[in-house]
């Protein structure tokens, strides 16, 4: 048998993963250094918010599977993180400011016509998943936070100088992001180090956050065929 890592091999491991964050993705690449398009930009940012609105679905999801009430009371702010309580109108509502400052309207965003096959296809593989693994396993895909602060971070340097026309006061989401990604981190990884235990155990947490890291890349393969290469299916599947 092989011998398990220590935690912090092993949490050396995980954040290595980073390496594959979909932050290296030619879309990315191509937002942050100002090189997308207006068409481009609404894309991306009509495609996330199916993302957006699919987050708190799964961490209900991780909820609904979790027997440990402690775990259960940290993990619902998550939920109101991004649906939003009396004051702080949550995640949500902010990526629809984001969606008006770039051009588009809230029933656009809302409607989901823009969501792309591929896209819809992996938000909803990503919460498939959330509903039938165990909450240790659910909230081990939910990992990628390590990585997100970096990201929103990168968008909060470029955007501005490369996108004027967008209007500054969408970027909130971004800002907000940055504090809650590394709150939750913490619980994520805490669980994850603690349940985790053998190394064939180890194994099958890198390879949970592969498959999470593999949604968010397929995301923007999506993205990448149908704005940049304008390969069919295009805006949506619907069909004249």
């Amino acid at each position: 048998m092989t011998a398990a890592w220590t935690r912090e091999e092993f949490e050396k491991k995980l954040r290595d993963k980073g390496r594959l964050y979909h932050i290296h993705h030619p879309y990315q690449i191509a937002m942050n250094t100002g090189n997308s398009s207006k068409q481009q930009i609404q894309g991306w940012v009509a495609n996330r918010f199916y993302y957006q609105v699919t987050i708190p679905i799964k961490d209900a999801a991780i909820i609904a599977n979790c027997s440990d009430r402690d775990v259960r009371r940290q993990w619902v702010q998550r939920i109101l993180d991004h649906d939003g309580v009396t004051g702080d109108e949550g995640g949500i509502e902010a990526w629809l400011r984001l969606g008006e400052a770039v051009g588009m309207t809230r029933e656009e965003i809302e409607s989901f016509q823009h969501v792309l096959p591929g896209v819809r296809f992996a938000c909803d593989a990503y919460l498939n998943f959330a509903r039938r693994a165990s909450w240790q396993e659910a909230a081990c895909s939910s990992l990628t936070e390590l990585f997100a602060p970096e990201i929103h971070q990168k968008r909060l340097d470029t955007w501005p100088q490369h996108y004027p026309w967008i209007d500054i006061d969408g970027y909130q989401y971004f800002r907000t992001r940055l504090s809650e990604a590394r709150r939750d981190v913490q619980h994520g990884l805490d669980i994850t180090l603690d349940h985790f235990k053998t190394r064939e155990q180890q194994d099958k947490a890198l390879e949970i956050l592969q498959f999470k890291l593999d949604i968010l890349w397929s995301m923007l393969d999506a993205m990448q065929l149908a704005y940049v290469h304008q390969e069919p299916p295009f805006h949506s599947c619907k069909q004249d």
